[in-house]
C-alpha cells in the first residue's frame, strides 16, 4: 500500500468513528423493552423529560452504555500494547494470564466468601494483576523477550485454568452464581461499577498516550531499540503493566469478555498501519463502540432473553478474524 493511499486511509477513518461511536451510544440508548425516540432522550438530558424514560435512561442504560464504552476502550488498548511489545498482532490480554487470574479471583469471591461480593471488581482487579506480574517474572533470565513471556503466559493460563475448574468442582452446588460472569456480561451493570472501575479506566488510558512512542520503538526489535538509546527491558515491563491495569480493569467489571482486546487492534492494523500515534486512539475508539453495540444487541435482539455480550463477541468475533487474516495481504 502506498503512503499516500494509507495517509487517505487513516484520515477517512480519523473523521469516520467518531460519529459511529456517537451513533452507537444513542443506539444504545434507544434500543430495548422500552424504545425511546431520540428527541425525548435529548429532552430527558436537557430538561428532565417524561418521568419514565427519564428513569429507564438514567438509571439503567446510561450507566451500562458508559460501561460498556470503558471496557471496550481498555481492552482494544490493552491488546494493541501487547501486540506492539511481543511484536506479535495475534497476542492479546488473554495470553499474559490477565483473564485467567481475574477469573480464579472473582471465583473465589463469589462461591468462597459470597457475602463478600461487594469487594468482586477489586478482587478480580487485583487477580489480574498479580497473575501478570507472575509471568512476567517468570520470564525474566537476563531479560524477557516476547517469547518467553507468551511461552509462561501459557503455563501460567494453564495453571488457573485447572484452579478454576477445580474451584467449581469442589463448589458445584454455588457454581450458577459463576457461569454469567465466565461468559462475560454488562447484565445489571449500575453506577455502582461505574464508579468502581472509572478512575482506573480514565488513568489507564490517559497513560497510554505516553506508551505511545516506546511501542513504536520496541516494534523495531530490541536490538535497534536498545541502539536508539531505549530501556528495552524497562519500558517492555512497564507497558506490560499498563495493559494489565487497562485490562483488568475491564475484566472486574465485565467478566471474561474475549476477543475485543484482539480483533479490533489487529483490524486497526489492516487499516492505517503499524503507528501507534493512529492505531492507539483508534483502537480505543473501535473497541468502544464495537463492545456497546454488542451489548445492545445481546440485551435486545434475542428477547425474551439476554444473551451475555461475551458470548455474542465470541461467535462473532472467531470467524471475523479469519476473514481479516485473509485479507491482509490485500490491505497491507
Amino acid at each position: 500500500m502506498s503512503s499516500l493511499t494509507l495517509s487517505k486511509r487513516r484520515k477517512r477513518i480519523v473523521w469516520a468513528l467518531p460519529f459511529v461511536l456517537l451513533l452507537t451510544v444513542l443506539y444504545g440508548l434507544h434500543y430495548g423493552s422500552v424504545s425511546i425516540p431520540p428527541q425525548e432522550i435529548w429532552t430527558v438530558f436537557l430538561s428532565g423529560g417524561d418521568p419514565l424514560y427519564r428513569q429507564i435512561l438514567i438509571d439503567l442504560r446510561l450507566p451500562r452504555v458508559a460501561i460498556g464504552l470503558l471496557v471496550g476502550a481498555c481492552l482494544a488498548a490493552a491488546g494493541a500494547l501487547l501486540q506492539g511489545v511481543m511484536r506479535n498482532p495475534l497476542a492479546d490480554p488473554g495470553v499474559i494470564g490477565v483473564s485467567a487470574g481475574g477469573g480464579v479471583a472473582a471465583i473465589l469471591t463469589m462461591v468462597v466468601w459470597p457475602q463478600a461480593g461487594f469487594w468482586l471488581p477489586a478482587a478480580a482487579f487485583a487477580g489480574a494483576l498479580a497473575s501478570s506480574l507472575a509471568v512476567y517474572f517468570l520470564a525474566w533470565d537476563k531479560g524477557a523477550s516476547p517469547v518467553k513471556i507468551v511461552l509462561a503466559g501459557v503455563a501460567v493460563n494453564a495453571l488457573l485454568g485447572a484452579v478454576t475448574s477445580g474451584l467449581m468442582v469442589v463448589y458445584s452446588d454455588r457454581v450458577q452464581a459463576v457461569i454469567p460472569w465466565l461468559a462475560g456480561g454488562l447484565e445489571g451493570r449500575s453506577w455502582h461499577h461505574l464508579r468502581f472501575m472509572a478512575p482506573y479506566a480514565v488513568a489507564g488510558l490517559l497513560l497510554s498516550v505516553p506508551a505511545i512512542k516506546p511501542a513504536n520503538l520496541l516494534l523495531l526489535g530490541d536490538d535497534s531499540a536498545k541502539l536508539l538509546g531505549q530501556r528495552v527491558e524497562l519500558q517492555r515491563m512497564l507497558v506490560i503493566l499498563l495493559a494489565s491495569l487497562l485490562a483488568g480493569t475491564a475484566v472486574s467489571v465485565a467478566g471474561l469478555v474475549s476477543f475485543v482486546g484482539l480483533v479490533v487492534p489487529h483490524a486497526m492494523r489492516l487499516l492505517v498501519g503499524d503507528d501507534y500515534r493512529y492505531l492507539l486512539p483508534l483502537s480505543v475508539a473501535g473497541g468502544a463502540a464495537l463492545v456497546t453495540l454488542a451489548d445492545t444487541a445481546a440485551r435486545t435482539w434475542f428477547d425474551p432473553i439476554e444473551l451475555p455480550v461475551g458470548i455474542l463477541l465470541a461467535c462473532l468475533g472467531a470467524p471475523f478474524f479469519l476473514i481479516l487474516l485473509r485479507r491482509r495481504k490485500r490491505l497491507i
